[in-house]
């Protein structure tokens, strides 16, 4: 029996992620949206592509929440995206709203799904879908390192000119302008990204990696990107479902790792059947650790915002 993926948020980011989960055949989706049609449509264009597309698992289009009863994973992208010159955090208090009364209405139709947020600002947001679910934390999570390792990823792989397969990467913290990429950690082929860069080309990849979604957002003007964010959507989705337990850095929710309390925050983790198996606590350098406290800071001040 296929497992049931339901996209919360038929713009851009959910559209993208239901067409990808769809192609990857990791299950059957509903596309819901409020927006009377939108999702309904979108859907069969996604289910009409199927012949060509050599996929047979089915999709619907919805505006109503009983659709997305006995969901096995719920993906949250509802929300308002940025425009030029907005960080993540100005979207707080509208997307607090939305993203609170989406979760209400998912849990009253499956109360045993997983929630995966990734409406911005997504540390804050994944915060209040766990408190209004009252889920336990390894099946509310979000999706914020999938998407800054790729990013961090690609531009390795376009200094260096070698494969994107080639390259291993870690991102933790907030996802913002004060995430954590973890340069030591880089690696192409297993060997260490300091042996190709010298420091100054590898500090210039770690700030493009940090302000890669305002560099689209810039370029965009009306929007955010959606192409790179749901194929890590994905990803975790097929991590989920597959069982394929792979270590992906992801917002989870910290009890004391990494010196964090009562916080969700950019970790790598294991990825599972379960939700969150595991969450991987490693060791950090002085300077990495003082970036940590800064980002975790940073989070804080904008989930201090938050009105339950």
């Amino acid at each position: 029996m296929r497992k049931k993926i339901s996209v919360i948020g038929a713009g851009h980011v959910g559209a993208a992620t239901a067409f990808r989960i769809v192609e990857k055949e990791l299950g059957d989706v509903v596309l819901l949206d409020i927006v009377e049609g939108m999702a309904k449509g979108k859907g069969l264009d996604i289910l009409e592509g199927g012949p060509a597309g050599r996929y047979d698992t089915a999709i619907i289009g919805s505006s109503s929440y009983a659709e997305t009863a006995n969901s096995d994973v719920i993906v949250i992208t509802s929300g308002i995206p940025r425009k030029p010159g907005m960080s993540r955090d100005d979207l707080v208090s509208t997307n607090f709203e939305i993203v609170k009364s989406v979760t209400e209405r998912v849990i009253e139709h499956s109360p045993e799904a997983m929630l995966l947020v990734v409406t911005n600002p997504l540390d804050a947001m994944v915060y209040t879908a766990f408190k209004v679910s009252g889920f336990p934390k390894h099946r509310v999570f979000g999706m914020a390192g999938a998407l800054d390792t790729t990013r961090f990823r690609k531009f390795i792989s376009m200094e260096l000119g070698v494969s994107v397969e080639n390259i291993q990467a870690l991102v933790l913290g907030g996802h913002g302008d004060t995430m954590v990429p973890i340069a030591r950690c880089a690696t192409i082929s297993g060997i260490p990204l300091s042996h190709f860069l010298p420091q100054d080309r590898i500090d210039a990849i770690i700030e493009r990696t940090r302000k890669g979604g305002g560099e689209i957002v810039n370029y965009l003007k009306t929007g955010s990107a959606y192409y790179a964010p749901s194929l890590a959507i994905s990803e975790m989705v097929e991590s989920i479902v597959k069982d394929k337990k792979k270590i992906i850095p992801s917002a989870a929710y910290l009890e004391g790792e990494y010196g964090i309390h009562d916080l969700f925050f950019g970790v790598p983790v294991k990825l599972g059947a379960k939700g969150i198996e595991e969450i991987i606590e490693i060791e950090l350098t002085d300077k990495e650790q003082e970036a940590i406290k800064k980002s975790e800071a940073s989070v804080r001040t904008v989930v201090n915002l938050l009105q339950f």
